[in-house]
């Protein structure tokens, strides 16, 4: 570990932990730390490449913080996955997490391996998935569907769901060689949802991710006409995986990391607290302050980089139905200091996928969305918040990396940063910029 003191905070997928683990933080109080880093990893790593990732970020820590300022260190190390797609989905990452869907798993295996020309087959794909997001077999569109929104890739036509994801993998993949796409690609993937924009009860949906080498998996080929969509079949069985892990991260936030913060305000007050969280990761710490018990409020700062949520999570009101808000309205108000929310327009898996998989079932437009492109990443209604920031809550600040280094990060309330000038990709966060960032939004740096 490249910083000390450093800590472990460990969930299951239940959001139970060991014991002691408030105690130990409490400790770290006791020695003189004044505020503790927290860093939550996103939806595609191991616990050994989750700890390497919390070196790596808090390498330039040390060299950044005033005098007198004392920090100590934690990850928050959930039971996430590696996924990797060549050739096909990892069955074996899938069945350690997923134990109790090893036989659907297993066929959903086979059919990606043979990729059989037959719609009979993609049908078969389909129910599979739904059964795995645990999703209830339902009609397509326009008929009675599950009684709770679902993401509507679960319950198209599989064919044209494969269909649309083929198209979507094959225009990046395109854009990247023309040079149109900036790091397109992402390390493992990512996640969202779309509960984050509506009311808790309302439902979420599930993002989106493509591996930083898919491109040399589409060169492969996968033959003409319906072979072709198994490319996207293996796309969408990311999405419906993820459609599963988002629900954890967002439990593991809200029942496990907001409570432990909670007991650890009780005995150390004045500790404080500045949550990160990368992609997942940042659905994880945004929901652990719904977590938090009444009156607690040891969370000083907030930095969420390049968060796979809904960009309405924090609305009081979302524009397209005033009716209803975002799953977080108003939390920002238990953070003692600024909500921070950095987007980069070269993100594409938020930026291109998360549209697509994010659409509810039983919308008004088709899957394809008249007059929203091929993707629906023109529809505000699924955007996520590591691509275009806080959206839809009064007062939230607009400024560019380069701004809030020079001249610091507001004191409170959401603040959206536009970090494209350093963020090339979704997992490119290993950036010093970035630490000075979650650094001055928690006013511990130098002057």
């Amino acid at each position: 570990m490249s910083v000390e003191p450093y800590r472990e905070i460990t969930f299951d997928k239940d959001a139970d932990g060991p014991a002691g683990q408030s105690a130990s933080l409490v400790a770290l109080a006791r020695q003189g730390v004044t505020d503790l880093v927290v860093l939550a990893h996103g939806w595609n790593s191991s616990p050994s490449g989750a700890t390497r990732l919390c070196s790596d970020f808090f390498a330039p820590f040390p060299g950044l913080l005033a005098p007198g300022v004392e920090a100590g260190y934690a990850g928050v190390i959930w039971p996430s996955m590696m996924f990797t797609g060549e050739p096909v989905p990892d069955y074996r990452s899938l069945v350690t997490v997923l134990p109790e869907k090893e036989p659907v798993l297993g066929r959903i295996t086979e059919l990606l391996t043979s990729a059989p020309a037959d719609e009979r087959a993609f049908a078969e794909f389909g129910a599979l998935l739904r059964e795995l997001a645990d999703v209830p077999d339902a009609p397509f569109p326009g008929a009675a569907g599950p009684r709770h929104p679902v993401p509507e890739f679960l319950v198209a036509d599989p064919v044209e769901m494969c269909a649309l994801f083929t198209a979507a993998l094959e225009a990046e993949h395109s854009g990247e060689r023309d040079g149109a796409g900036a790091g397109g690609g992402i390390e493992g993937g990512f996640e969202g949802g779309f509960e984050d924009g509506f009311e808790e009860g309302r439902g979420d949906g599930v993002g989106a991710g493509f591996g930083d080498g898919f491109g040399e998996e589409l060169e492969e080929g996968f033959g003409e006409g319906l072979k072709r969509y198994w490319k996207g079949a293996r796309e969408a069985l990311r999405q419906a995986t993820y459609y599963v892990m988002k629900k954890r991260a967002g439990h593991v936030g809200e029942r496990g990391l907001g409570p432990l913060l909670g007991e650890v305000a009780r005995t150390a007050p004045g500790l404080r607290v500045h949550l990160v969280g990368h992609s997942m990761g940042a659905r994880l710490v945004a929901y652990a302050l719904r977590g938090l018990p009444a009156g607690a409020r040891p969370v000083a700062s907030v930095t969420l980089l390049q968060g796979a949520f809904s960009h309405y999570a924090f609305a009081p009101r979302l524009p397209h139905d005033a009716r209803r808000s975002g799953a977080l309205r108003d939390l920002q108000h238990r953070v003692r200091g600024p909500v921070v929310a950095c987007y980069s327009r070269h993100d594409s898996a938020l930026g291109v996928m998360y549209p697509l998989a994010s659409r509810l079932a039983g919308d008004s437009a088709s899957f394809r969305g008249a007059g929203a492109g091929l993707l629906g990443a023109d529809d505000p209604r699924w955007g996520a918040i590591g691509h275009d920031g806080v959206q839809a809550v009064p007062g939230t600040v607009e400024r560019t990396l380069a701004a809030v280094l020079r001249e610091g990060v507001p004191a409170a309330g959401c603040v959206s940063v536009d970090a494209a000038a350093v963020v090339g990709s979704h997992s490119d966060i290993l950036r010093p910029e970035l630490a000075r960032l979650v650094v001055s939004a928690a006013r511990t740096g130098r002057a």
